[in-house]
């Protein structure tokens, strides 16, 4: 399995408060964003797997509204989640 529980833990603990801290906004991101760059190579291989390439717009999508969120609630914290996970915006 790509993602164990030990990697969720160190997402969790890297971007939210501590490891039980799921639910912060920039862990939820991390996570999505290592999902979805699973997800790419995936359809990079597979590129008729179409089940694949609608779960990754679902997970682009609710990475985006997070994003949208954070954005309007705390503008630096945004900025910093965007710069040390290497996202374009």
């Amino acid at each position: 399995m790509y993602l164990t529980t030990e990697k969720k833990k160190e997402f969790f603990k890297t971007y939210g408060k501590s490891e039980q801290d799921t639910g912060a906004s920039e862990a939820q991101i991390a996570l999505f964003s290592y999902r979805i760059s699973h997800l790419t190579e995936h359809l990079k291989l597979n590129k008729k797997d179409f089940g694949t390439q609608r779960s990754l717009l679902k997970l682009v999508g609710k990475r985006r509204r997070l994003l949208d969120y954070l954005k309007d609630i705390d503008i630096e914290r945004y900025r910093a989640i965007i710069k040390s996970l290497n996202l374009r915006r």
